[in-house]
Parts: C-alpha cells; structure tokens; sequence
C-alpha cells in the first residue's frame, strides 16, 4: 500500500513538472514568416475567449489557408511542446480561427464544409479534415488541430482539424490545451547579426520576446548585449525595425555588432552576411561576392541587378535601370500595372468597341461574337454578316418565308392565316363561318384556302357568282324581262305580268303569281356537300370559287340536268328580285303575326278590366229599404175579400 502511494505521488510530481500545467511553462511560441507572425499558448479556454486573446494584442485566431502556412503553425506548436518535456501519451487540441456560426448548415462540396476564418478574407481550397464533418446546424461549430502529445511533430504528418461545439467560459472544452494566434505585418526586418559575442533579445508589437527569430515584425524593438559573460563588460544597445523605404523594412545600424578583436573573422564570420576579410590586429570587414554589393549596414549584401530579389509579380518583367540600381515593371501585352506599379492587371479592352457587335473581354485580350441571326464573316475581316434563315432546305416556315436584317417573318397565301407558337404555321381560313349571309346568296362551301357559292334544288348560280335564280324547272314560269338600267345608269327593276295582273289560277286553284313570287326553301331531306369546283362537270350542279390572289367569287357556270333529274334553265338577274320579295312575304308575315299578338293582348287586358269593374259594382252596399216590402192595410184586406160590397158608383 505504502508502495502503491509512493508510486502515485512521483507520477502527480511529473505531472506538475509537465510545460502544460506549471506556471514556470513557457506561456508561448512565436515563429515569424513572409509577413505574419504565429504565437502557441497553453490554456483550456473557450474558443471565444481564445479569440479574445489573440484580438487584444491585434490578432486572431491562426488560419491554415495553405501547406506552407499549415508548416508554419506546425513549427510553432513544436516549440511550444518541448521535446524534453513531452506528456504522458494522450491527444490534445489547439483551437484554430475556422467557425461556422449557428443556422449556417453543412456544405459538404466546399472544402471548408461552409466554415469561415474569424479574421475575413476569402475562403481557402486547402484542408485537413480528421473525419467526416457532422452536418449539425443547430449550434455554433469551431475546428481545432487535434495533436499527439506524448510524440514529437514530424513535418511530414501536419496536424490534422478536428470540428465540435466551441465550448463556454463555464464548460470548455474537453481535451482543449491551448490555441495558436496570427499577427500579420507591412513586411519584416532581417534579424541582427552579431560579430562577437553577445546575445539579441526582439520584443515584437504583440509583446511577444525572442532571442531566435528567422524574421523580425516590422516596429519590433531589439536589445542587444555584447559581451561573452567572462568578465567582459556588457554594452547594450537598442535598434528600431524601420520602414526606410516603400517595401524596404532595415534596423538602420552600421555593423558588425559586438565586434571584438579576440576573434575577428573567427566569430559567426565577422557577422558578415556574405564574406569576412581579417585585416590584422584584430580588425576585419565585410565584403560582399562578384554580382552583389554591400548595403549601408557594412553587412547585408545584395544583388548588383535589382531584378535578382523578383520585385515584380504577376505577369510582370522586371527591367534593371541604367544606374543598376533601380528598375521598372512591365507587363505583356492585354495588361497594364496596378497602382502599386509592382502587379499587373487585365485591360478591359471592350471598352473602346472594338467589334461591330459584341465584345467579351479575357485575361490579357478580348473576341468579337455575333447578335443572334449573325454569323462571322471571312476570316480577318471581323464582320458579322446576315443569317439567310429563308434559304432553300432551310426555311422555318409552311409557306411563304421573308429574310430581314438579323431575323426573319413568315407569310401566308390568300385564304390562310399564320397559326403555331412561333408562328412558321399556315392555317386554312373558313371563310364560310362569317360569308353565309354575306357574300353568298344561298350555300357556301369551304376549301383549302378558298370558298364557293352554291344554290339550293330548282336553283342556279348566277354570272355573279354570288346570286342564285330560279331555274327552268321553277314551280312557275319567269316572264317578262330580266332587271335592266335605264337611260340614267341607275338599275331598274321590273316586275313580271304574272306578278302585276291578276291572279290566274291553276289546275289545283293555286295562284299562279303566288307560285311565281314564292321562292322555294330547301328541303329537310337534301343534304348539302362541299363539293370542290373541280369536280363539277357537265352534268352536275353549277359551282363557283374564288381565287385566293384576289379573294372574290369568280363565276363559272355550267348548264346540264341536276342531279334530281330536273334541267337548270339559264340563268338570269331576276333571281335578286325573287330574293327581295320572299324576304318582304316574309318580313310582312312576321308583322302581321306580331300585331294579332299585340291586339290579342290588348283585348285579354280588356276583358279583364271590365269583368273586375263589374264585380266591384256587385259588392256595392244596398239601402236599409231593400230588405223590407210593403203589406197591404187591414180594411183593404177585407173590403176585397167581402162579396156583398156595393160596387162603386151605388147606393147601399
């Protein structure tokens, strides 16, 4: 038992000792590069409050939009879990600035599953997911890296993002252990080089300090203390990283630092960047090899040819100027500099109309496109010419079709009319649905595109080809003279004798007149047929159509026996007159039923008025008298009934 509890206090005693849980631990990493800096810290916190860590000393939450970048945080967690101090094995996680807020669901074709970075910007194509994202939309979502503890970190096994609730300031996270921030700068200074002994302490903006940075933020402060520590009196001094010029970030210091005579060249090479020659008595200076030149700090060495550090990109050249110090950008052709005169842009060549019609602007160039019912021209000539969409075998339409400028309309023969969705369809007009009483007389038969008149039995078409006259087997002879213009011009019509005089009657005692007069309806039991002009011979009925150029009933007439039997006379314009008498019987029948009806109708009223002022006389109040009759006296009675009464005029 003893044994046992001696056992659990040496494993509690390492696990204080770990970075993790003591206060003596690092409390940070920082590894600076390109133009951002990354900080590691421990500490089981919410993701909010993560954030807020990173935002109070002006960042965020570290992003990982590229492999590069991923290395980057990789090396910075490296520092911060030292190797000599790993943990007992188990994982831990380090909170990253990828979140997806509330209500925003899964899209699982993005490769950030609809995730976004706290600090903006746009969303990357890189990712590193541990495992199926869960398509939960209910509550806030954030990633963290999820880590090994107990083994070092290899740069070929980059951390992978690991997403679930962002915890709360009550309730973190389980197997939340830190978070890793991102401090992004205008550019970065070279780190100082010491020519002796000595040691240089950076404090950057986010009050991070480092003795071993690959790159320093720009306004960090450097403190630098020569001496070896043997006796040797130590000399601080302090350096500002400056913007000397645009792009162009230097300590503004003349070195080598810390020089001391002791060692000259034999030191870190003199803190030279490039060569170090020893001049004797402990003296040296720096130089610098054939193509490059030594800057103003008597350390740095940089390329005689300014292109050599690749200023310019994009699609830009970099040009060396005549003085091999300074140099200018130039872009191809189709692009022009931006504002920075460093990057090239795209010259949005459309804007000046160089095609006759459309212009779609690319990258570096633009193409000419035709307005639909165009197509290109010769090649070279950048036209767009007319589209014949009426050309033979390739028309859209029934019938007629009519080419225009870019486009084209259909058309449509006499007796048709344009029908379809598009309207390339001929569609055959029924011209006897509305000419039945209109231009023919009696019967209209429709055709493909056209019409024709026709008459009833015992009728024929007139020259006209509209009118219909009575025929030679009419139930009465037509006398007199067909219809003529007098000596005016006017038409005059002429009434036949047996219309005029008077009536003769026949074998039956029928009128004659009236038979004359009289113009025969059709029959129950005739039936009436479309019959095509073409087919109307010698001896059928008489036909007539009407040409589709002109649309007007052209006449023609044929003579021979009827289909009845019945021969057709000739014809004549008498039949108008016929018409206009029939439709006067007609007409005047018509009036006279009306006006029965209307004297019927006046005389029921009448009827009806005098019966009720009769029965109003009968229900008038008779006199008190009327009930009551007159009784003859008493003695009158008896004087009439007595036999021995004296007459009148005797004596008693």
């Amino acid at each position: 038992m003893a044994r046992m509890s001696t056992s659990m206090g040496l494993l509690l005693l390492l696990l204080l000792s770990q970075p993790w849980a003591g206060t003596g631990a690092d409390p940070e990493a920082v590894v600076c590069a390109g133009t951002a800096c990354y900080t590691a810290h421990w500490g089981k916190l919410s993701a909010a409050e993560a954030q807020h860590h990173c935002s109070t000393n002006g960042g965020n939450l570290a992003t990982v939009k590229s492999e590069e970048e991923a290395r980057h945080v990789q090396r910075t967690l490296a520092q911060l879990l030292r190797p000599e101090a790993l943990p007992v094995a188990r994982m831990g996680k380090f909170w990253i600035g990828l979140q997806r807020e509330k209500g925003k669901c899964l899209d699982p074709n993005l490769p950030l599953k609809n995730f976004s970075w706290v600090g903006g910007g746009e969303d990357s194509s890189y990712a590193n997911w541990h495992k199926e994202v869960r398509s939960s939309c209910i509550s806030k979502r954030c990633v963290s890296l999820l880590l090994d503890l107990s083994l070092p970190l290899l740069p070929s096994n980059l951390p992978k993002w690991s997403e679930g609730p962002c915890g709360s300031p009550s309730s973190p996270r389980s197997n939340i252990e830190g978070f890793v921030c991102k401090f992004s700068f205008k550019g970065m200074c070279r780190p100082l080089a010491l020519g002796g002994p000595g040691q240089v302490t950076y404090t950057t903006p986010f009050q991070a300090t480092s003795s071993s940075l690959e790159a320093v933020p720009f306004a960090s402060m450097a403190n630098v203390a020569c001496g070896d520590g043997d006796g040797d009196e130590s000399k601080s001094q302090h350096f500002l990283c400056k913007e000397k010029s645009p792009d162009v970030f230097d300590w503004g210091s003349s070195g080598p630092l810390c020089v001391s005579p002791k060692y000259g060249c034999n030191f870190n090479n003199g803190g030279c960047q490039q060569d170090c020659f020893d001049g004797g008595v402990g003296t040296f200076r720096c130089g610098c090899r054939p193509g490059f030149q030594l800057l103003d700090d008597l350390v740095t060495c940089v390329s005689r040819n300014p292109c050599s550090s690749s200023p310019c990109g994009g699609e830009a050249t970099c040009i060396p100027g005549p003085d091999g110090e300074s140099y200018t950008c130039r872009c191809p052709r189709g692009y022009q500099l931006d504002s920075s005169q460093l990057d090239c842009m795209d010259v949005d060549e459309c804007q000046d109309s160089p095609c006759a019609q459309e212009c779609v602007n690319t990258p570096g160039g633009f193409h000419c496109k035709c307005w639909v019912g165009y197509e290109p021209g010769s090649p070279g000539e950048g036209v767009c010419q007319d589209v014949d969409e009426c050309a033979p075998g390739h028309s859209p339409c029934a019938q007629g079709c009519i080419n225009t400028d870019g486009s084209f309309h259909c058309s449509c023969k006499e007796g048709y009319v344009l029908a379809g969705e598009d309207s390339t369809q001929c569609q055959d007009v029924d011209e006897c649905a509305g000419l039945v009483h209109g231009l023919c007389d009696s019967l209209c038969f429709n055709t493909p595109g056209s019409f024709h008149c026709g008459c009833l039995p015992g009728w024929e078409l007139a020259p006209n080809g509209v009118s219909c006259t009575r025929g030679a087997m009419s139930p009465g002879p037509q006398t007199g003279p067909p219809q003529e213009e007098d000596e005016g011009g006017s038409e005059k019509s002429t009434m036949p004798p047996a219309a005029t005089s008077s009536p003769t009657r026949g074998p039956e005692g029928t009128s004659q007149a009236a038979l004359t007069a009289k113009r025969p309806s059709l029959p129950s039991y005739v039936p009436i047929t479309s019959a095509a002009p073409e087919t109307l011979g010698p001896t059928g009925p008489p036909g007539v159509w009407v040409e589709p150029s002109t649309h007007h009933p052209t006449t023609v007439t044929g003579h021979g026996e009827s289909a009845g039997g019945g021969s057709v006379a000739t014809q004549s314009d008498d039949g108008t007159d016929g018409q206009k008498l029939l439709l006067f019987y007609i007409l005047g029948t018509v009036v006279a039923i009306l006006l029965l009806l209307a004297l019927a109708l006046g005389l029921l009223v009448f009827r009806k008025q005098r019966a009720k002022r009769v029965e109003m006389k009968e229900k008038k109040p008779q006199s008190a008298t009327d009930s009551y009759s007159w009784v003859p006296e008493p003695g009158d009675s008896r004087a009439a009934d007595n036999q021995y009464s004296p007459t009148p005029g005797t004596d008693c």
